[in-house]
């Protein structure tokens, strides 16, 4: 029998459909760019992906005792390159890979700033692969995976380390280890992954085609 309570009853399920339907339109909508992360500051604060809105980014996770070190002078070098023109690097240092990103934030961007003079924006450490790993990282992998290592030295040396501990690991989309990079477009679409071992003029292409 069709009641009065019947029809409320319908109408408030037919409603919250619509409300859950909405929410999951709008949650796949945001993971289809970058903006709808939000990430750790240096300090601790929450800051939405949302801001980087019509730039070419550039998210890379670094750390301070690692033989790519180095590479912060070339992401430096990027900065003062292309900052005018739109490139902003995100900095997040990342302590999974062999334990070469310890001490805290502060004593991270001070051995940065006073041995690399980095001026990109550096946030808090992060994890990258695991349980723990940051979403946008999640979703930074999920669009971009492990496409190998290049046939470098150092690119040969990097996969026989890493095939040692894992038959399986380049089958699988985790950041392999430090100074991975991933470059992602004025739209917000996550459009090429740079491993630590590829060539770094093929970055800098990369990103001055995207900024044109």
């Amino acid at each position: 029998m069709f009641t009065f309570e019947t029809y409320i009853y319908s109408n408030m399920k037919r409603t919250l459909i619509s409300i859950l339907l909405a929410g999951l339109w709008l949650t796949l909508n945001a993971q289809r760019t970058v903006y709808g992360f939000t990430v750790p500051a240096a300090d601790g604060s929450a800051v939405s992906m949302k801001q980087f809105k019509g730039k070419v980014l550039l998210i890379v996770n670094t750390a301070t005792h690692c033989g790519f070190t180095p590479q912060y002078e070339e992401l430096q070098a990027l900065h003062e390159e292309f900052a005018a023109r739109g490139l902003v690097i995100l900095d997040f240092p990342c302590n999974q890979f062999g334990g070469q990103a310890p001490g805290t934030i502060a004593e991270i961007h001070s051995f940065c700033t006073g041995n690399y003079g980095i001026q990109f924006q550096q946030f808090d450490k992060i994890d990258v692969n695991g349980n723990q790993a940051l979403p946008l990282y999640t979703y930074l992998k999920r669009k971009q995976g492990f496409h190998g290592f290049g046939s470098s030295q150092m690119g040969e040396m990097m996969h026989k380390m890493l095939l040692r501990k894992d038959a399986d690991y380049a089958k699988k989309s985790d950041v392999k280890w430090n100074f991975t990079k991933f470059l992602v477009d004025r739209k917000g679409r996550v459009v090429q992954r740079f491993e630590p071992t590829d060539n770094g003029q093929l970055l800098r292409r990369a990103i001055e085609a995207l900024l044109k």
